[in-house]
């Protein structure tokens, strides 16, 4: 559980300088870790499951802080960006999108696939080789694109 560790360091270091944005990111991952860990069948969870988790976090704070941006408020939005960004420390790097395209491209190969009709071959194997590196809306893109 080298995550939950981290966590709590970094809500301690997030005490110790009175961020309250980070401290409420953290905060979050620390009690979406629990409720994982309690509602679950093993008491342990693997590192891909931390890291899915993290990323749901995101990508909840990420859409959350674009309505808001629709909505004009910029108020609620930056303190989601802001936890995002706190969030994002805890996730693998992230690919570069041609990064992403070559690992698609691979995998087009790899399948044959030839049109749309053949996309959810292709995702399923492109979400399962970038899992923790890419986002799940990006990968969809790139896959769109390269099939058509």
């Amino acid at each position: 559980m080298s995550l939950e560790k981290d966590i709590m360091t970094a809500m301690k270091e997030a005490m110790k300088a009175k961020d309250q944005t980070a401290l409420a990111a953290l905060r979050a991952v620390k009690s979406e870790l629990l409720l994982a860990k309690t509602s679950g069948d093993t008491a342990d969870l693997s590192e891909e499951d931390e890291i899915k988790l993290v990323q749901k976090l995101v990508k909840q704070r990420k859409d959350s802080a674009r309505i808001f941006s629709e909505q004009n408020r910029e108020d609620l939005s930056e303190p989601e960006l802001a936890q995002a960004a706190v969030l994002e420390q805890f996730l693998p790097e992230q690919l570069s999108e041609e990064e992403i395209a070559k690992v698609v491209e691979d995998i087009i190969a790899q399948t044959g696939a030839a049109g749309m009709k053949d996309m959810g071959k292709v995702m399923g194997m492109a979400n399962q080789q970038l899992a923790g590196k890419a986002d799940g809306r990006t990968i969809s893109t790139i896959v769109k694109n390269q099939l058509t």
